[in-house]
């Protein structure tokens, strides 16, 4: 995935990226903050962002870009705990 995931400027402005889950193509589209979180927590984990997205939308019982976001949350908070 091409872009700039950095936090620079405005965290707030939105970027869309496209994946390929589950043999099918779809666009995500959420703020500069969450991709670089996103970002981060693959990096830790040595995964990609597509597997997490996956893994995510998989399990997810609302729209993709809430699952997300969510799960970034719930990442961040376990990661306060320990």
């Amino acid at each position: 995935m091409a872009g700039d995931d950095s936090v620079e400027g405005d965290p707030t402005e939105p970027r869309r990226r496209s994946f390929r889950l589950s043999g099918h193509r779809t666009s995500l589209s959420l703020e500069r903050a969450f991709w670089a979180a996103l970002k981060n927590i693959a990096a830790r984990e040595d995964r990609t962002m597509t597997s997490i997205i996956e893994e995510v939308d998989d399990n997810r019982t609302g729209s993709l870009t809430a699952a997300v976001r969510v799960y970034v949350l719930q990442w961040l908070r376990r990661r306060q705990q320990l």
